[in-house]
This record gives C-alpha cells, structure tokens and sequence, in this order.
C-alpha cells in the first residue's frame, strides 16, 4: 500500500463547505469527501505549526515530546517516535514536500527525499500549490511502482491571502472594500500586525498595499474583503488538490493508496480581537479537516461524529500499514472507527494548548469549552472563559459567571489532566506555564513604542 499525507497549512474547517459553511469554498474537497470518510471533529492538541506538526508526526502530546510553542528554544529528543523513521525503515519510500526544515532540522528526519520548491522563489508566502504539484506530480509519476508514503505541505491559506485574482472577489459580499466609513478593521491598528501586513508604515508595499492596488490604491478597511481573500485561497486550493488524484488514478496505485487531507491549525479572521493569524484556543483555530480516503481499504460516503484529534494520525497510519506502534505513542489508531467497527468516540474530551502569542489551556467536550490563561494575553481576554458550543457556537459569550460549577468542574479536569501528565513525563512543571509564549516580546515591544501600555 502507499500512504499519502496531505496539510493544508493554516486550513479552518468551519471555513470549508464540507463542514457546513454557506460558501463553497471547497467542492472538489467536498465530492471528495462524499466518497471518503468526513471526520466532523477533529482538533489541535498544540498550536501552531512547529507544535502541531510534531504531535502529527510523534503521536505524542506536546506536554511529553516538550515542542510546545512555534519558534522555541526547546529541540526535539531524537529518541522521540518518529513517523517517517518508522516507514522508512518498514520499507517505505518516504518522501516530503515540505520546507517546515528550514526553521527545526528534525523534520528532515526520515525522509529518503526532502524536496523544498520554495528554495527557489525564496518565500514560503509566495510559494503556491501549483509550485508544489510541479514537483510533486512527476516525482510520484516516476516512484509509483514502490511502495510510498508521501508529505505534501501546501501554504496558500496561510497569510498572506492573496489568491490569483479570479478568485479574489469569489466570497466578497460587500460593496467597497474601501468604504471609509467601514470601521472592521480600526482595532488591529492597535496591534503589530498594522505594521507588518497594513497600513502602519508609510511607503512599505505590505500585504494590505499589494491587495489595494486593485482599488487604485485606496485603502482596504472592510474585514470581510480579507476574509473572502482567505477563502479565495482555500477555493484555489481546492482547484488544484485533484491533480493529486488523478495522478493516482492514472498510475493505477489509487485503490491502494490511503490519502488524509487535514490541516497543522485554523486561522482568526477578526474575532476575538484576533486578525488573521493562529493563536487563540477558539474553535476556527483549533477545528482542522480531516478526511479519509483508501478504496481498497476503508468504506466510502461515510461522517464520524466523534471527537478525534492530531495524535491519532501517526497511529492510524502505522496499523494501516502493518507497521507495529510504538507504546510511546499516545494517540489512538482511527482504524476501527473509520471502519464502523466502532462508532464510540475514543476520548470524552480533548485538550490543547497554546504557547506562542498567548500562554493557554483548554478543555473540549462533545458541549462546552473552558480556555485558562496561564499569564494574561495582550488582547486583555479574561483569564478563564467557558462557552456553551451548541448555544454558540461563534465563542461570543463567556459564560464563566453564569456557569461556575461547570467552569469550576472543567477547570479542576483540565488541571488534573496536565498534573497526570506532568507527573508521566517526570517533569518539574506544567512547560506552558514554565517556559511561558515565545512570541510575544516584539508585541510587547511594539505596544510600548506606540504608547499603547
């Protein structure tokens, strides 16, 4: 068999029409998903993309392989298990598509062959899924006699969005995106952000200026013009994920292949004073895709309503396989489920944290969630917040007062839960409140210069 392992960087389900949103944001994804197996819940135990990416790939929980924030200091133990070190040495013809090396060197580990096309435009931004499936589809055309497993990392939902421009007025349902007197995006002037991406630093052609020159340069200030650039995104995507397919089709390896198409995290797009970017333990950051697709191995038009999350993903793969799973591992082998064999969810609640821009915990279940801070954000968000996901589902109303017990019964299962782990791990402290966020000292910078704190 063969294995194909497919991220969309940055990808939120609740922004894909396979999981309910009202733009088709996704119909190659969403037929796709029709013959396949939909997961409707599947979570982040870490944010962001260096976390979450090990977790993928260790089957560990941050809290014991220690990656715990994008950009730390902290580097992986060797001894750790590795998903493609295990496929390689099974037999297996590993090969990535990916550049997330370039910042940690342990995700070179196990690949036979680590193809970067983003060497060559020299920007991860800029480096579409077309450059990928330009050298992605011939290598797969010329190895699809052996057995296989492949990593294919695609960038285009990750900022900046700026899709070709037939798709960048797609889901735009405004009039003028430059209508001054829309006022959605004055609170992000209080925020680095403004500077990096906005308007902030006069005569620097950022992200914002090379999107206004398609209004004669005014000023972009609806929000909603930036949200339906990331959907453009993910619609360009889409365009182009079947290319991946077909290639299987045509190399008569697709009956055999298993294909998981999922995501590292979600994105804000302005709630929760949040623009644009991955932090955050709201559900548009922490809700991925996942979906299944092996013909000659797993059922078809099937949507498992259980709670799963990142650390099953090397499991699963691994049973598929054949290849033994290390007891290291801490997630769950999806197999049964995928199957039907089961319909039970193997967890009652998941938990995920966040140790970058902000230092945070979260509980999940099937219901509610409760989010605690470990040091206060510079958004100025209450340090214990619980929602009730069925009556809003958007996260709007914390509902910490009018909910004690529940907020204290999930704290106090939140804590014991990292306290277990902390005692596994023979650590000396909970890592997210010991090491503290990695990325907030420019922040904080930047607030102090502009006289904001």
């Amino acid at each position: 068999m063969n294995i194909l392992l497919i991220a969309f960087d940055t990808l939120s389900a609740r922004h894909m029409s396979c999981y309910g949103h009202t733009r088709r944001t996704s119909p190659n994804l969403d037929d796709l998903a029709k013959a396949s197996i939909l997961c409707e819940q599947m979570y982040c135990p870490c944010i962001p993309t260096h976390p979450s990416y090990t977790t993928i790939f260790t089957g560990q929980f941050p809290v014991t392989h220690q990656i715990i924030s994008h950009g730390g200091s902290v580097e992986l133990d060797f001894k750790r298990p590795w998903l493609p070190r295990l496929m390689s040495q099974a037999g297996f013809t590993t090969c990535a598509f990916d550049n997330l090396a370039r910042g940690k060197r342990w995700f070179l580990r196990g690949w036979e062959f680590y193809i970067d096309p983003g060497v060559r435009p020299l920007s991860r931004a800029s480096l579409t899924c077309e450059d990928i499936n330009s050298r992605a589809l011939p290598w797969l055309r010329q190895h699809s006699r052996e057995k296989l497993f492949m990593f294919i990392h695609y960038w285009d939902t990750h900022t900046p969005y700026e899709p070709p421009q037939k798709y960048r007025r797609l889901f735009y349902e405004g009039d003028d995106p430059c209508d001054p007197a829309n006022t959605r995006l004055e609170p992000m002037k209080k925020q680095i952000w403004w500077d990096d991406w906005g308007y902030g630093v006069p005569g620097k052609r950022t992200w914002f200026r090379r999107l206004s020159e398609d209004f004669g340069g005014r000023e972009i200030t609806d929000a909603e013009y930036i949200r339906a650039q990331y959907e453009g995104e993910i619609k360009y995507a889409d365009d182009h994920i079947m290319e991946l397919i077909e290639a299987l089709e045509e190399e008569g390896i697709a009956e055999e292949t298993l294909v998981i198409i999922t995501s590292d995290h979600g994105e804000m797009m302005y709630k929760h004073d949040i623009f644009f970017d991955h932090h955050g333990l709201y559900d548009p950051d922490i809700h991925v895709p996942l979906i299944v697709r092996w013909p000659g191995g797993l059922p078809g038009g099937v949507r498992v309503p259980a709670l799963v999350q990142h650390v099953d993903l090397a499991p699963t793969i691994l049973e598929a396989a054949g290849v033994p799973i290390p007891g290291e591992m801490e997630g769950t082998s999806l197999l049964p489920l995928l199957r039907g064999e089961t319909d039970s969810s193997p967890y009652q609640a998941l938990y995920t944290e966040e140790c970058t821009r902000q230092a945070k915990w979260a509980i999940r279940t099937d219901r509610h969630k409760f989010i605690l801070s470990r040091q206060p954000d510079l958004h100025g968000t209450p340090t214990r917040e619980l929602y009730d996901l069925a009556a809003d589902p958007q996260e709007l109303n914390n509902i910490c007062e009018t909910g004690p017990d529940l907020a204290a019964a999930l704290e106090s299962q939140l804590e014991s839960w990292i306290a277990a782990m902390v005692e596994k791990n023979a650590l000396e402290d909970d890592p997210v409140r010991a090491q503290g966020p990695s990325l907030v000292s420019d922040w904080r910078r930047w607030l102090e210069e502009h006289g904001y704190c």
